[in-house]
C-alpha cells in the first residue's frame, strides 16, 4: 500500500516536538526503568510515564502497548499511515514505533561529498513486541531494536561510503543508522512484511533508501558494495518457524553462506559486518571451522559468549514466549534432540568482519571481557595482518594505554609471569618474557629496534642473537594484537 509521505512528515514533526526522541525517551525514563525495559520489564516504565505529557502519551501508546484517550494528541494521520486504531474513545497502538539515534560516529565533519546529513532521530516500524500473557508472534513477526541490533551499530567502521548493503532489513534498524553515512542504501528482506514495515520507517525517518525483495545476495547478483552489514536470522533450530530469527537452513548454514558470498559483493577496500552464532561440535575447534568459512579476504571472528544446547534452547523459547506453555516441554525436547543428533556441545555468539583490502588473514579469537565501544571507531586498526617483515630497522612505538603488571610471589626477586594489558579498545592481555616487556618500555618512536635489542641484550647479559631471535619470534603476534605500532 502507498505511504502518504506528507502524513509521515507531520507525524515525524509531532514526535520531534513532543520529545518522543532517543534523548527524550532516556531522560523520561531515567536509569531504573530504563533497564528495566531493556530486560523488557515495563511496570517501572507505566510508572514514569503515568502522566499525560505527549512525551508519555506516545511511550504508553507505541513502545508499551497501552491504549491512552483518543483526546491526548491528534491521531489522524497515525490512523492514514496504519500505526494505530481508535475505538471507544481510546488509541490502541498497531505497530510498535521506536526512536533510533544515528549511527555511532556518524557527524558533519565525517562526512564527504553529497553523503546526507544525519538526522537528530530516526523511528524503527515494527511489529508490537511479544510478551507472556499478551501479543503472540506472528510467522512473519517483524522485530524492531534490541540488544542484537545495537551491537551491530557499534561494531561498523566509521568512515562514509557511497554504496551501503543493509542484508536482511527487517524494520530498518541498520538502515537508519547508515544513513549519515552513506550516499546510497539498498536494504533487502525475504520477508515482504518487513520491507513493507521498512518503508515505514523510512518514511517516518525522512530518508531514502532502495528495498528489494529476495534471499541473502540474490536480489544484487551483480552488485558490489563499499559496506555491507547484516543482521541476520542466525538462531540454530530445529524448523523454521519465525522467520526473523530462523531461517530454515541446518546449523550454522546461514552464516557461513553469508560469509562466503560476501567478498564477490565487496568493491575493494569494502567492508562487511555481521552477527552469527555457530556451532561447537564434539571433536572440532570451532575457530578453525569458523575461519574456513572466509576465503579471498582479511576476516575477523569474534566469540563474545557460549551457551550450551540447553541455555540455547531457553533463550529461545523465552524470546518467542513460550516458557509456560502447553508446548514449552516438547519444543524443548526437539531442540535437544537437534542438537544431540549433531554433537552439538555449544553454540557461539559473536561477530565476523570481513575486509576487501587484497590480502587473505584471518584470525579468530574469543573477546569475553567488556571491550570499548564503539569497535567501528578502530576496527581498521585491529583488522591488520601478521607482519613478516620486521627488521633492525622496523621503528616501534608501544601502543597508548598499554600497562605492564608483574605477578609473583610478595618479596621475590623476579616475577613468575609479566602481563601486558591495554587498558582501552579490545583490552586484550599478553603474557610475556622478559624481551618484549623491556620493549614495552622503551619503544618511544626514536630508535628503531636493532640498536633497542642490542641494549637489551647488553643489559641482561643475553646473548644478543638469542635476543633478537626471541623478538622476531613475538612481536608480530603482539603487533598484530595492538600492543605495538609501526611508525617507520
Amino acid at each position: 500500500m502507498p505511504i502518504d509521505h506528507r502524513a509521515a512528515a507531520r507525524v515525524r514533526g509531532l514526535f520531534e516536538q513532543a520529545g518522543y526522541t532517543v534523548d527524550g525517551v532516556r531522560q523520561l525514563l531515567g536509569p531504573v526503568a530504563g533497564r528495566a525495559l531493556a530486560r523488557d520489564e515495563i511496570v517501572p516504565a507505566l510508572r514514569a510515564a503515568r502522566g499525560g505529557t505527549p512525551a508519555e502519551t506516545l511511550l504508553r501508546l507505541f513502545w508499551l502497548q497501552v491504549p491512552v484517550p483518543d483526546s491526548a494528541l491528534p491521531f489522524d494521520d497515525m490512523v492514514t499511515l496504519g500505526l494505530v486504531e481508535r475505538s471507544g474513545g481510546e488509541v490502541a497502538a498497531l505497530l510498535h514505533v521506536e526512536p533510533v539515534e544515528p549511527a555511532p560516529g556518524t557527524s558533519s565533519s565525517g562526512r564527504s561529498g553529497d553523503v546526507p546529513a544525519p538526522s537528530s532521530c530516526g523511528y524503527a516500524v515494527s511489529d508490537l513486541k511479544a510478551r507472556p500473557g499478551g501479543v503472540r508472534l506472528r510467522p512473519d513477526h517483524v522485530v524492531g531494536q534490541g540488544g542484537a541490533s545495537g551491537s551491530l551499530a557499534q561494531l561498523v567502521v566509521h568512515r562514509p561510503v557511497d554504496d551501503a548493503l543493509d542484508l536482511g532489513t527487517g524494520s530498518g534498524v541498520q538502515a537508519l543508522h547508515l544513513a549519515g553515512r552513506a550516499r546510497r542504501i539498498t536494504a533487502t528482506d525475504v520477508n515482504p512484511r518487513a520491507l513493507g514495515l521498512a518503508r515505514l520507517s523510512f518514511a517516518l525517518s525522512g530518508i531514502e533508501a532502495e528495498l528489494l525483495a529476495g534471499s541473502l545476495f540474490e536480489p544484487v547478483e551483480d552488485r558490489t558494495f563499499d559496506l555491507i552489514v547484516s543482521n541476520p536470522p542466525f538462531v540454530i533450530s530445529p524448523d523454521l518457524r519465525f522467520g526473523y530469527r530462523e531461517s530454515g537452513l541446518p546449523g550454522d548454514e546461514i552464516c557461513r553462506r553469508l560469509v562466503r558470498q560476501a567478498p564477490e559483493h565487496l568493491a575493494d577496500g569494502g567492508w562487511c559486518h555481521l552477527l552469527a552464532n555457530w556451532l561447537h561440535i564434539d571433536g572440532e575447534a570451532w575457530e578453525e571451522r569458523v575461519a574456513g568459512w572466509i576465503e579471498g579476504v582479511d576476516g575477523w571472528v569474534v566469540q563474545r559468549d557460549v551457551q550450551d544446547p540447553a541455555e540455547y534452547a531457553e533463550l529461545w523459547l523465552r524470546d518467542s514466549c513460550e516458557a509456560g506453555t502447553p508446548e514449552y516441554r516438547h519444543r524443548y525436547d526437539t531442540w535437544l534432540d537437534y542438537f544431540e543428533s549433531r554433537k552439538v556441545t555449544g553454540v557461539g555468539f559473536g561477530w565476523i568482519t570481513l575486509h576487501k583490502s587484497g590480502g587473505e588473514s584471518v584470525r579468530a579469537e574469543e573477546l569475553r571481557q567488556a571491550v570499548d565501544q564503539p569497535v567501528g571507531a578502530y576496527v581498521q586498526d585491529v583488522v591488520r595482518g601478521r607482519p613478516d617483515d620486521l627488521t633492525p630497522g622496523t621503528t616501534l612505538r608501544t601502543a597508548g594505554g598499554v600497562v605492564q603488571e608483574q605477578i609473583g610471589r610478595p618479596g621475590a626477586e623476579d616475577p613468575e609471569r609479566i602481563v601486558l594489558r591495554q587498558t582501552r579498545g579490545l583490552r586484550r592481555a599478553a603474557q610475556v618474557g622478559t624481551v618484549p616487556a623491556a620493549l614495552a618500555g622503551a619503544c618511544d618512536g626514536d630508535l628503531p629496534l636493532g640498536p633497542l635489542l642490542d641494549a637489551i641484550a647488553q643489559l641482561t647479559g643475553a646473548d644478543p642473537a638469542d635476543v633478537r631471535s626471541r623478538a622476531w619470534d613475538v612481536l608480530p603476534d603482539l603487533i598484530a594484537d595492538g600492543f605495538f605500532d609501526i611508525i617507520g
